[in-house]
């Protein structure tokens, strides 16, 4: 039976390991090693801490911008021709960077799950981008209300589905629509011609006349929205028997905030977002036990927190449910998870120049959205298909094609590492190597790489090739002569290389294993 009744196993570094892996986009070793000797309050603590806001994204090496000197932030400053290439791929590096940080924090994986729920697109203006994903970042685990008033007339969310459009001489209903589908409530079973059970398409239309008069205003500094009276319809709107026949008055600037209070007052708004968290966080497969033991009760904690969403993701993760054997290794890591993750759980150092983590960066967003998940880059308004699409969901993230693609590139960074400059990114595992508690031992060793690398323990049949791999061909002493032989002359570069050399290639077979791209 699926609980929340919170974990009561004696803690270990497996436990931290998943809980990280789920919550993060990679820890290192050392991180896991550490959390695994504490407590499941401690590291939940260390996960929900308050960090600060990053700073924003600046002019790394674009001297062509008549607004921004190189070394200042372009996100306040005005716009001018040919300028917005430069600052998107400013953007994508700077976010894939906090992405890669290896900080024991949930914040970034949250960001990312509002993103893949409130789509919008970097394609318009970065500067609406930076803003959109600046005011979900603030959000990352507030107050889902107040977020869905806030993304409502957001200057991007208006830009990308044509809110900025809707006038009471012209209603658009594109903005009504998709926040009644994809941001609050979601679609029911069909009941009747244009009824949904959760929303009719009158609701629809009532509600788009609602949220008439906003626009955005690119042309100012900053940029922003604004309300136009005269655009405004203030006729009284009435919705439907599924909202209780409930009607708006006009209430001009404020009144589409009237509308998310009365959307928030249905009980499918908590449930619709609770089981799209427990995907993000746990699994694709909501089955009645889960539904009633799981998904229930954490709506019902979402509605008594007046949709504040941190106590019900800390009791998903707290619970002996989580943590339960039956739901590790059952989700395909995207590819954005899949890129980052390796080089946290190495502790990868980056290069101190600015360009050329600009480059490095922006690479990692290039080599994920040809895995068909960029950043800013959904494929719809929906959001990613894993995360919506039945029957497959996450499986749809492999294919011949993008598993090719993942290959390639961990052979390269478990190798001598992809080249920018002088600088190459690459696994370091003979630092990670020399934090293991028995380095020249060849099971210790596998078994403290497959904890940072895979989701469950290695079956015994796995942990002897992968010995043999390490000990090149011998038996484990292989390895244990060569790993001493090092440490007593750590200067002697044939015996260095030797080790490397095996190193790496017992990580580049570890991460050709499939179990690779499972969390």
């Amino acid at each position: 039976m699926a609980s929340l009744n919170k974990f009561k196993g004696t803690w270990n570094t497996s436990h931290a390991a998943h809980l990280f892996r789920r919550t993060t986009y990679g820890v290192s070793y050392e991180i896991v090693n550490e959390y695994g000797k504490k407590s499941l309050d401690e590291t939940i603590n260390v996960i929900f801490q308050s960090i600060p806001l990053p700073s924003p994204p600046v002019n790394v090496n674009n001297s062509a911008d008549p607004n921004v000197p190189i070394g200042e932030t372009w996100v306040d400053k005005g716009t001018s021709q040919n300028v917005d290439g430069y600052r998107k791929q400013s953007l994508r590096a700077w976010s894939y960077e906090l992405l890669a940080s290896g900080v024991p924090n949930i914040r970034e994986k949250m960001v990312m799950f509002w993103h893949n729920h409130f789509v919008t697109t970097d394609e318009v203006d970065p500067r609406y981008t930076y803003r959109y994903i600046d005011l979900i970042r603030q959000n990352a685990l507030g107050n889902f209300k107040n977020l869905a008033k806030d993304m409502t007339v957001e200057p991007g969310m208006l830009a990308y589905l044509n809110g900025n459009k809707n006038t009471k001489q012209a209603p658009n209903e594109n903005y009504a629509r998709e926040l009644l589908e994809l941001f609050t409530l979601g679609k029911g079973i069909i009941a009747g011609p244009g009824d949904y059970t959760t929303y009719t398409e009158t609701d629809i239309k009532e509600i788009a006349k609602v949220l008439t008069g906003w626009r955005d205003l690119r042309g100012g500094i900053p940029v922003k929205s604004q309300y136009y009276p005269n655009d405004h319809d203030t006729t009284v709107k009435k919705l439907s028997a599924r909202f209780g026949n409930v009607s708006i008055v006009n209430a001009g600037v404020d009144e589409y905030k009237n509308l998310i209070d009365i959307i928030f007052l249905k009980e499918e708004a908590s449930l619709f977002v609770v089981r799209k968290l427990y995907r993000w966080f746990v699994s694709s497969q909501i089955t009645p036990e889960i539904e009633n033991d799981i998904i229930i009760p954490l709506a019902k904690i979402v509605r008594d927190n007046n949709y504040e969403v941190k106590p019900a993701i800390k009791m998903l993760l707290e619970s002996d449910h989580f943590y339960d054997t039956c739901v590790r290794g059952v989700i395909v890591k995207n590819p954005i998870d899949f890129l980052v993750n390796s080089l946290a759980n190495f502790k990868t150092v980056f290069p101190a120049d600015p360009v050329q983590r600009l480059q490095i960066f922006n690479s990692l967003y290039a080599t994920s959205n040809t895995m068909q998940m960029g950043m800013f880059n959904a494929p719809s308004v929906a959001g990613w298909q894993p995360y919506y699409q039945v029957p497959s969901y996450y499986r749809l993230w492999l294919n011949s094609v993008s598993r090719q693609g993942r290959i390639s590139y961990t052979d390269a960074i478990a190798n001598v590492g992809i080249a920018y400059g002088t600088y190459r990114l690459n696994l370091n595992a003979l630092a990670t190597l020399n934090l293991f508690p028995d380095p020249s031992n060849a099971e210790s060793v596998v078994s403290e790489f497959a904890l940072i690398v895979f989701s469950k323990p290695l079956a015994s049949n796995q942990t002897i090739f992968l010995k043999t791999i390490l000990a090149n061909g011998t038996t484990d002493s292989g390895w244990t002569t060569a790993y001493n032989a090092y440490k007593a002359t750590p200067t002697d570069t044939v015996k260095l290389n030797t080790v490397v050399t095996r190193l790496r290639t017992l990580i580049i077979y570890m991460m050709r294993m499939p179990e690779i791209h499972l969390s």
